[in-house]
């Protein structure tokens, strides 16, 4: 009945696995040691379930060592460690004689807990087995506590595999010891395709890809899983466009893709985000006939996604039923929150069988990334209390830049606080997120220390901290970081020159601003935007003006809103006239530029112009955006809008406000009301602005914090004049150090004075 075990070879599934079973019972073999050996080789696999292989193994009345060992490797390879323990603990009461290979699953099942047994084996004179030296050096490599241990035991032998050369490389490229495994390859006599696909893969995992295809260039031969490590390291590094073009070569050398070749593939073509390409894979899997299993069809869901094709992946989605995991659940919250369907993502974030770290941090970055960033920090509340997942670095960017961008100083900390209890490494990203967070937030000393800690900055480390200087007025403070970037070998990009001009504006730094505008080689349409802003700030608005005229490329947006918003500092009229009118062709649905127009327009009296302007937003169907302001307190961030009543606080609130105007009145105070867009009695335009979000939040802010303590209010959009100026009188009343945060700038309180000198 030899035949059975060719019979065996041939086997496909566990229906045909059954059926050879009942053809050994049928004939009385079942109880014999080889039969039982036999199909428990083919439970392995074909991956019978255990309860099915157990049986067939309880089936011999005397299993010999094959038989125990052949179960052995069955539940090693499962990773059912307590059971590989117990059946070996089994072998020794039936007084079975364990051989070397018996130690070799189990010393491979076990991992690192393995190598109590080396001194053991050793005992029982398997030291000198290849398989057992292989295996113990093996698991000595994996652990960086140990694979020093491993060198002595690779070095100890006195004939060596070509597996042990390459379980040592392997090992030493683990833990990045790119120095040694060098001076192994080189010392290498022989070398096999696993020596040099592990130079390969060992590369693409540090980055450095350029060695990564020396290797792969200079191997004799390759397999498609070396092609693979190549193609792998170019998809992970992003590496697209070389990628897809060693796709090609892979095809044209005539090497078959595999399973996991197509999933690289496919997430090159992700990275790209081409519906074309995209397309023209679909059509060569359905030319080569391949059969999508469960992660092809995850890797193309998240390339429908990233092209924009949410109606497809859903569909993948919904075709993968059961077959669903965590990779293919995130990937489908991720195409939702691309796209601003935070509704619908988390409607699949909450119906999750399982959620892992990522799945949080892709719910959490959506909500951070698509302006929801208090939704953002309450769902990282909700994780910390759950401990479904454990936060990681990705998590405590999206939170930390949810705070900066709430300018909640008082939730940052706590998240900063949580970060370092929780011992959170951080790379530069994370670090740059901090300078971000405590920039936003209006702590320049803090945004100052982080960057000053950090060992290694790039350009974005420089970039954050150049545009928080902007942000509060901090013109040669910028300037001086540029040249300081410079000198450690950073070199500024586009955005660098943004930030440093933007800096020069708010500061009005007129000479300085044209020497870094004169300095830039590659001028970009942002940054003639910020200089025609520069011009404007300073009054030179014909000077503006001719810049734009002479511009080698068309205006955007920007120029012309700078343009407009110089108008109303200085009520230039017609200048106003023209730049509101090439906006409302940019940008027909911006209702800021409307605003200012009708600014203007109230300012100089034109209340028919002004009424003009307002008919055309309701016939554009313009919404004027609602102005609010926030205040933290107590992690809770409150919100005022004008006019606002639905405060609990309201009543406190108004008669705070009306004691302030009155002391105000006292001092010179008189109300500001050209920024009001009605043509009503001044009575009217008084409380109109009297009761902006700003001043109430002020005053809640008075109500609820400690005497002599800071008060931080972000606002959506600019601060008027006539809030600027009573902020400035409430800060001297109060002996407070009032900092608002606009959508334009910093505004630092102090003593009847605003650091941004009256010049925004």
């Amino acid at each position: 009945m030899s035949f059975l075990a060719t019979i065996a070879c041939k086997l496909a599934n566990l229906s045909q696995l059954k059926q050879l079973h009942a053809h050994i019972v049928h004939n009385s073999l079942h109880y014999q040691n080889y039969y039982v050996s036999l199909l428990i080789t083919h439970c392995k696999r074909l991956n019978a379930p255990p309860l099915y292989a157990r049986g067939v193994f309880e089936s011999t009345r005397d299993p010999n060592v094959h038989v125990f060992a052949c179960m052995l490797k069955y539940y090693s390879q499962l990773g059912f460690h307590s059971e590989v323990v117990r059946l070996y603990q089994n072998m020794q009461s039936c007084n079975v004689e364990v051989g070397a290979s018996v130690y070799v699953a189990l010393i491979k099942s076990l991992g690192y807990a393995g190598t109590v047994l080396h001194a053991h084996v050793l005992k029982l004179g398997h030291g000198q087995d290849r398989y057992v030296r292989n295996v113990i050096m093996d698991v000595y490599a994996k652990n960086i506590g140990s694979v020093e241990l491993a060198r002595k035991v690779f070095d100890e032998m006195t004939e060596r595999t070509l597996a042990d050369w390459n379980s040592m490389i392997s090992g030493y490229w683990k833990w990045g010891f790119e120095a040694e495994v060098c001076g192994l390859f080189d010392m290498m006599t022989e070398r096999n395709v696993v020596t040099w696909t592990s130079m390969v893969s060992g590369y693409a995992r540090r980055k450095d890809l350029a060695s990564a295809r020396r290797y792969f260039d200079a191997m004799p031969e390759r397999n498609v899983v070396s092609w693979n490590a190549m193609l792998s390291g170019y998809a992970q590094n992003g590496f697209a466009e070389e990628g897809l073009k060693l796709f090609y070569d892979m095809i044209n050398a005539g090497v078959e893709p595999n399973e996991t070749t197509w999933v690289i593939v496919v997430s090159l073509c992700s990275s790209r985000g081409d519906p074309c390409l995209a397309d023209s894979l679909m059509k060569m899997l359905e030319q080569k006939q391949i059969r999508s299993n469960c992660f092809l069809k995850t890797a193309l869901l998240d390339m429908y996604a990233k092209c924009g094709s949410i109606e497809t992946a859903k569909r993948m989605f919904d075709e993968l039923g059961v077959h669903r995991n965590s990779v293919t659940w995130n990937a489908m919250i991720s195409a939702y929150t691309r796209v601003g369907n935070l509704s619908a993502a988390r409607e699949l974030f909450d119906k999750m069988p399982k959620r892992n770290v990522v799945s949080w941090n892709s719910m959490i970055a959506g909500y951070a990334q698509n302006g929801q960033s208090a939704m953002a920090i309450d769902l990282f509340k909700e994780m910390i209390v759950t401990k479904e997942a454990k936060p990681d670095e990705v998590t405590m960017v999206s939170v930390i830049s949810a705070c900066g961008h709430l300018g909640a100083l008082e939730l940052g900390n706590w998240a900063v606080t949580f970060l370092t209890e929780n011992q959170i490494k951080l790379s530069i990203s994370g670090y740059n997120s901090l300078i971000f967070m405590y920039s936003k937030c209006g702590s320049m000393k803090d945004a100052k220390r982080i960057f000053q800690e950090m060992n290694t900055r790039d350009v974005v480390s420089y970039n954050t901290l150049i545009a928080g200087f902007a942000a509060h007025g901090h013109g040669k403070e910028a300037i001086e970081l540029m040249s300081k970037m410079r000198n450690e070998g950073v070199e500024p990009d586009r955005v660098t020159y943004i930030g440093v001009l933007t800096a020069s504006s708010h500061a009005g730094l007129l000479e300085e601003g044209w020497k870094v505008f004169e300095s830039i080689k590659n001028l970009a349409v942002d940054h003639y935007a910020c200089m025609v802003d520069l011009l404007g700030r300073v009054g030179q608005l014909d000077e503006a003006k001719r810049l734009i005229d002479t511009m080698p490329m068309e205006p955007h947006g920007g120029v012309y809103g700078s343009l407009l918003n110089a108008s109303r500092i200085h009520k230039r009229v017609e200048l106003g006239e023209l730049a509101a009118n090439k906006l409302f062709e940019l940008e027909p649905n911006n209702s800021g530029n409307y605003v200012l127009l009708s600014n203007i327009y109230a300012s100089a009296g034109r209340w028919e112009d002004v009424d003009r302007v307002r008919e055309a937003m309701r016939e554009r169907g313009v919404q004027k955006t609602t102005a609010w302001s926030l205040v933290e307190y107590k992690g809770k961030m409150h919100k005022f809008i004008v006019g606002d009543r639905w405060h609990e606080l309201s009543d406190d609130i108004y008669k705070l406000l009306a004691e302030l105007q009155s002391k105000m009145r006292r001092l010179g105070y008189e109300s500001d009301t050209s920024c009001v867009l009605r043509d009503v009695e001044e009575e009217e335009k008084e409380e109109m602005v009297g009761t902006h979000s700003e001043k109430l939040a002020i005053c809640f802010a008075l109500l609820v914090s400690e005497p002599g303590t800071a008060i931080r209010v972000v606002k959506n959009l600019r601060v008027c004049w006539d809030c600027h100026n009573a902020i400035k009188m409430i800060s001297k009343l109060e002996g407070r150090e009032i900092i608002v945060r606009d959508n334009n700038r910093f505004h630092c309180f102090i003593d009847g004075s605003c650091s941004c000198k009256d010049y925004w």
